[in-house]
């Protein structure tokens, strides 16, 4: 089915659904935010349905901005029971929602996926919008909403709301456009700047707006916590102790991962976090021509995009405690290097 007609079948679904709730991954970043904010408004104010966001857990504090006025649900599904279409955002199958997964998986409702990452479960969605070449979820949105009927290509008809979130996801899981830009996401950027939104308010709300002890965190980390390796990675790991020193809330490490990139001889950047009891979160970024995604999913047991990618350490089934985690991130990361982006766990 072409994507028109997947648009058209789609916006037939929205006209047919009394109540729609959107869904994103845990841990929701800005684009999956950005996502489900975006949809919500396009629901509310131009198909006028009840719409609800369903967050598997809490958002960083540092995006706070794009849900004023909105209350999502957190960690609770039973809005479902009562839904007739069931959007999913910025994921590509249902164990990514992790705590509502059952009851997103035994929906009986209309369920489509919208997503930009690779390998999607289709068997599991009616309706399948899923492509890699474009930067975030917020763009493939966009596309899609540009096609919708009382849209018709025109960014100005777009509820402010959405277009202004669609800016901000499709900001953050670009980097600010360091990284997965194409020819579309500048497109989507200049219809959506001529739409009237205002991107300086989106800088300043997430680079300029931070705590001292944010930064404060950051220079502890490239002084004293960051290893780069003779095969060119960054090596940072956080552990609970660090993150406590520095009070250092949801969300705030974001980005973390990108710096070492800065450096001409770092090829691969790694930022393991600890985050419950048992977990390390791992974000690898990459430079091009050095997979981040191979090593995510042959290593970290996740998966995600070429030059951006994540992950988990598990204890005790990949380290003993958490005091081994560095030396395991700097064991595994050489023999990926070596063996160029091939490695054998």
């Amino acid at each position: 089915m072409k994507t028109s007609e997947k648009t058209l079948l789609l916006s037939k679904w929205i006209d047919d659904a009394r109540t729609v709730c959107t869904v994103c991954h845990t841990r929701p970043d800005g684009d999956a935010v950005g996502s489900s904010v975006a949809a919500y408004a396009y629901l509310t104010a131009c198909r006028h349905k009840n719409a609800t966001i369903l967050l598997p857990d809490a958002h960083p504090q540092s995006i706070d901005f794009l849900l004023e006025g909105i209350t999502p649900r957190i960690n609770d599904a039973s809005p479902l029971e009562a839904c007739d279409l069931l959007i999913c955002l910025d994921f590509n199958t249902f164990s990514r929602t992790e705590s509502i997964s059952g009851a997103c998986g035994s929906f009986a409702g209309r369920k489509v996926l919208i997503d930009h990452h690779e390998a999607p479960d289709e068997s599991l969605f009616d309706l399948c919008f899923s492509t890699t070449e474009v930067s975030s979820t917020c763009e493939l949105l966009f596309d899609i909403l540009m096609q919708m009927p009382d849209i018709a290509g025109d960014a100005s008809k777009l509820p402010p709301r959405a277009a202004f979130a669609l800016m901000t996801g499709m900001t953050t899981d670009t980097n600010n456009f360091a990284n997965s830009v194409w020819p579309g996401t500048l497109a989507m950027a200049s219809a959506l700047l001529q739409a009237g939104v205002d991107r300086q308010e989106i800088l300043d709300k997430l680079y300029s707006s931070g705590r001292e002890q944010r930064l404060r965190a950051l220079g502890d980390i490239l002084r004293n916590r960051l290893i780069i390796t003779p095969e060119g990675a960054a090596v940072t790991v956080l552990t609970k102790e660090i993150q406590d020193t520095y009070s250092l809330l949801e969300g705030e490490t974001e980005g973390f991962v990108n710096v070492p990139l800065e450096i001409r001889q770092v090829r691969l950047s790694i930022f393991a976090r600890q985050e419950e009891e048992g977990v390390f979160r791992v974000s690898i970024r990459s430079k091009r021509g050095t997979s981040a995604r191979l090593l995510a999913t042959s290593v970290f047991h996740g998966g995600g995009h070429e030059q951006a990618a994540g992950g988990k350490i598990f204890i005790p089934q990949d380290i003993p405690d958490a005091s081994a985690a560095e030396a395991y991130v700097l064991s595994v990361t050489a023999r990926f290097m070596q063996q160029k982006d091939a490695p054998q766990k």
